[in-house]
């Protein structure tokens, strides 16, 4: 027995053992040898102790010696891992596996909850198995989860097969899928049953009895109608928030609509954009196609062009990869590329790429431009010429409806076409004469196709001439209609901005009306304690009763100023959405001709 021990002494156990098997066959199949490469399969491992953590990290820092970027591979995430490292950790692991080296992150229980792990990785092992169901979901819960993007998540446990009381972990990990399938919500009655059955330790005569004890671990009759009542109300919370969601779809989809958002147009306005500030515009990345999820383009580095406005260093930022703790600014600058943007939610947790939306910052600067200068860069003139299949040459005059507000605040905007079928003014009887709705409805699309760059084709001069000449008549004949149609819009806009300056009174009502009460009752409350009582309770503590003093005093002041809050302020909102000024203006002339080519941008 002796020679046997000795001759194990230095010898990692058999869950080393196992789990670098494990990591030879699904990560690094030429582990141990010099200059072994990895691929990019992750693993998270979580140990129930600190000495077990020093301890694996070791075994494995042993045999990953001499392997590729062997030092870079392994995290380590536990208790005295300071926040800002935390984050660098939980980073780099969600990074792209092609892109960040660490492969392994060993983690103690003060990751077992808060952090969203699964952004590349599906495996997971229990190096020590906790003593509690519950926490052992919690584990697997990091990387279990949504926007996981592959089809099974693996999560591991060592048991000796020569060992009868593993025979307790089998019935805990069985335990733990049972109270999965519940939703966790017996957990925390069955956590203190399972610690009073488990407080003795595991003798092998009692593996039969404590097999039995946690495999039958329940709720009494009581307890199991409380938390029935509990699911029942979880499945109506559940049920009114799957309603909620497709009220938002419903919101969101008729919100595209209003706005015309599509993304072919935002990707060319965005383009359209960066040419107005000199810079290169949206070109497909180079992984174009090669990545899963929407498609990727190349942003281009707008600070770093000739000339640059700096301040456009700033916004860029927000494009750039993380900034690691400590790193210096202008070296982060440096060194950090301008990440690949999509225009779709990429439906993933890794940091590879920007959405741009209309809220991201980079797109605010940007249409912030487009819009102020788009029409007026370089003095080129309001109309433009748009070539379509269409046999019928059109034309469209655009207008801008603007509501203002107290202190000339912008309530509402919104475009207005006018769209009428050209002909010219030589052989025109009478003035252009609107498009009724269907006419109009078929003209506005033509517009939303034409926007889209097609390949390129010139329109002879003579055509461009012509329109040019035309244009002022055209619109002089086709403003009074924007004029009528701008009131009209006027009107429509009006009622649901009262409707919301009232919803959003009521709203102030009833907050400070629940303020109100909640602070009469407290200062009644206090008025009914028995001055002796008051006294006894706070003993010598003459630090508590100037405190209580001074709240009291607090309380008599906001309740009056509540009363006066609740006189004006409901008011003061719905003055905030009465409209004091309207304002409605031409901005814009298309035509439309019946030929296949570019869109032009004629000269005034």
């Amino acid at each position: 027995m002796t020679a046997i021990a000795e001759a194990s002494r230095g010898l990692p156990d058999a869950r080393v053992r196992t789990l670098l098997d494990w990591v030879r066959q699904h990560m690094c199949p030429a582990l141990g040898q010099p200059g072994a490469t990895w691929n990019d399969t992750r693993v998270l491992i979580f140990t129930e102790y600190d000495d077990t953590k020093r301890y694996l990290q070791q075994q494995l820092d042993a045999a990953m010696a001499g392997s590729d970027r062997a030092a870079q591979r392994i995290a380590v995430y536990h208790g005295p891992t300071p926040p800002a490292q935390r984050e660098e950790i939980r980073q780099a692991f969600n990074a792209n596996p092609r892109k960040h080296p660490v492969r392994i992150l060993i983690a103690t229980d003060a990751a077992r909850e808060g952090l969203n792990l699964q952004a590349h990785c599906w495996n997971l092992f229990h190096f020590d198995v906790p003593w509690n169901p519950s926490r052992m979901e919690q584990r697997n819960g990091r990387i279990d989860r949504k926007l996981q993007p592959n089809l099974e998540v693996l999560c591991h446990y060592f048991v000796y097969t020569q060992r009868p009381e593993d025979r307790i972990l089998q019935a805990l990990v069985r335990k733990t899928e049972t109270i999965k399938r519940e939703v966790g919500s017996l957990s925390q009655v069955i956590d203190a049953q399972l610690a009073r059955t488990l407080s003795a330790g595991i003798r092998r005569t009692q593996i039969e009895r404590l097999v039995g004890a946690i495999t039958a671990a329940d709720l009494d009759a009581a307890q199991r109608r409380t938390v029935d009542d509990e699911l029942e109300a979880a499945r109506e919370r559940q049920t009114a928030l799957r309603a909620q969601i497709d009220r938002l779809r419903t919101l969101l989809e008729a919100s595209q609509k209003s706005i015309g958002l599509d993304e072919i147009h935002f990707r060319s306005a965005i383009s359209c954009a960066l040419a107005l500030v000199g810079a290169e515009p949206l070109t497909p990345a180079a992984d174009h196609g090669a990545e899963p999820g929407p498609p990727r383009f190349a942003f281009p580095a707008v600070d770093q062009r000739h000339g640059a406005d700096p301040t456009w260093a700033e916004t860029m930022d927000t494009l750039r990869t993380p900034r690691q703790r400590e790193q210096r600014l202008w070296e982060w600058r440096r060194t950090s590329p301008i990440r690949p943007v999509v225009f779709e939610d990429p439906g993933t947790m890794d940091d590879d790429v920007v959405h741009l939306h209309l809220e991201q910052r980079v797109v605010q600067r940007l249409l912030g431009r487009f819009t102020a200068q788009g029409f007026v860069h370089h003095d080129l003139s309001r109309a433009c010429l748009a070539q379509t299949s269409d046999a019928i040459p059109r034309v469209i005059l655009l207008g801008r409806l603007c509501l203002y507000g107290p202190g000339a605040a912008r309530l509402h905007e919104e475009l207005i076409p006018v769209t009428a079928r050209w002909t010219d003014p030589q052989t025109r009887r009478g003035l252009l004469v609107p498009y009724a709705r269907e006419a109009e409805t078929r003209t506005l699309a033509l517009l939303d196709q034409a926007l889209v760059p097609p390949q390129r084709r010139s329109i002879t001069d003579t055509i461009t001439q012509q329109l040019q000449a035309c244009a002022p008549q055209d619109v002089q004949e086709l403003l009074p209609h924007i004029q009528a149609r701008g009131d009209a819009y006027a009107r429509d806009a009006v009622q649901p901005l009262t409707a919301r300056g009232e919803a959003e009174a009521r709203a102030m009502r009833e907050s400070l009306d629940t303020q109100q009460k909640h602070i009469a009752a407290t200062v009644a409350r206090h008025q009914k304690m028995d001055a002796r009582q008051l006294s006894l309770d706070f003993g010598d503590n003459e630090d508590e009763r100037r405190q209580l003093e001074a709240n009291k005093r607090y309380w008599a002041r906001r309740l009056a100023m509540l009363d006066e809050e609740l006189r004006t302020e409901p008011h003061r909102v719905c003055a905030v959405y009465a409209v004091k000024a309207t304002r409605i203006e031409p901005v814009g002339l298309v035509y439309l001709w019946p030929l296949t080519g570019e869109w032009l941008v004629i000269s005034g």
